[in-house]
């Protein structure tokens, strides 16, 4: 069933029913633009004022940009100072910023992009032996929608999840298009996330080996994302507003545009720059910093355009069994700056999200004091 506008729906219409035949066809929404369709499925459909382009703020538009910042000359005590000054600066006000200079070589971010691109565009029938919302089937799990049944709207998105860290799967069993670029990426990411704690817990005025040392960079979630040309962009949306369940995300993507970051009430775009990365606080540091450093909800939008692919490198232990406790972290804390909220394992944070799915609510609010 299609509609034109969002008001045109018939009474008759049965969402539950309609999800599952469109996650039965294991297909996702590229399996859609393949069959060639002009009007989308009323899934998709999103309330307008989430899909709207527009800045939300109220008074007069103000021009902001996501802050860019050089690693180059870490080693030098002098620079360092001053790129962990930009990071927490920018930590604490935007939660998100890009980096360049940042170690990993332009051709390895060209191919896994490639590579990506190459798992949802090889022939379905490959595809589909990874397409699961079991969690515990195997290192990969693909599909359109983690929170396909539980969540408000359906985004226009399909995804593949591996699980990279701390436990690396055996590459026989990562999808065979990419599995060699996927291993080495990841050790790439691993490696820069590593020094990225390094500069937070700086940042945070702690030992530069805090966040490693507990564990904040132990885990790796590598997520590859593609977002077909939509026909009928202004009615759907390719990521719902949200702030991630990690310590942190360093994400990839490609030349085509569409993540926004909500500061300050408006939607700003975090534009393409050429072998940059974006990095954003996740909500589990906000936790342990006690608020100081900011998760901020971001979306992105559907496009005319497309494919656009995005790899999202989550520092978290997801799902994976462990009984460690994280609460906000005690050296900053005082009798001004109480602990706000009570300590959770990853794994329950990361269960209460997903379960949650992407309502436009943060998750931190369940673990406040």
């Amino acid at each position: 069933m299609v509609a034109t506008n969002r008001n045109d729906v018939p009474t008759n219409y049965d969402r539950k029913h309609e999800l599952k035949a469109f996650d039965d066809t294991k297909e996702g929404v590229k399996g859609l633009v393949d069959a060639g369709i002009t009007e989308i499925p009323r899934i998709f459909y999103n309330p307008p004022e989430e899909c709207s382009i527009h800045n939300t703020s109220d008074s007069e538009e103000v021009r902001f940009s996501i802050p860019v910042i050089d690693l180059e000359g870490l080693f030098d005590p002098t620079k360092r100072k001053e790129i962990v000054a930009a990071v927490g600066e920018a930590s604490e006000t935007w939660g998100f910023f890009q980096i360049s200079n940042h170690g990993i070589p332009f051709d390895v971010l060209e191919e896994i992009k490639d590579g990506v691109r190459g798992f949802y565009e090889q022939d379905t029938e490959m595809k589909k032996q990874f397409y699961t919302r079991d969690h515990s089937s195997g290192p990969v799990v693909y599909n359109s929608n983690f929170d396909l049944y539980s969540g408000p709207v359906t985004n226009w998105r399909d995804t593949f999840l591996c699980c990279m860290a701390p436990t690396p799967p055996k590459t026989e069993d990562l999808p065979e298009v990419c599995r060699e670029i996927l291993v080495e990426y990841s050790k790439q990411v691993m490696k820069l996330g590593k020094l990225l704690f390094e500069l937070l817990s700086e940042a945070l005025g702690l030992n530069p080996s805090h966040l490693n040392d507990i564990d904040c960079s132990e885990g790796l979630l590598v997520l590859g994302h593609y977002y077909p040309a939509c026909p009928q962009p202004e009615l759907t949306i390719g990521a719902s507003k949200h702030a991630d369940n990690s310590f942190i995300t360093v994400l990839l993507q490609d030349n085509i545009g569409g993540l926004q970051v909500l500061h300050q009430n408006n939607w700003i775009d975090v534009p393409p720059v050429p072998g940059a990365l974006v990095v954003n606080i996740g909500d589990l540091l906000q936790l342990i910093s006690n608020d100081r450093f900011k998760s901020v909800e971001h979306r992105v939008l559907s496009n005319h355009r497309g494919p656009r692919v995005s790899v999202a490198s989550f520092f978290s232990t997801g799902l994976l069994p462990s009984t460690k406790l994280y609460g906000p972290i005690k050296e900053l804390l005082s009798e001004d700056n109480p602990p706000k909220y009570r300590e959770t394992t990853v794994r329950d944070y990361v269960a209460y999200f997903n379960e949650k799915g992407l309502d436009g609510t943060s998750a931190l609010s369940h673990f406040k004091v």
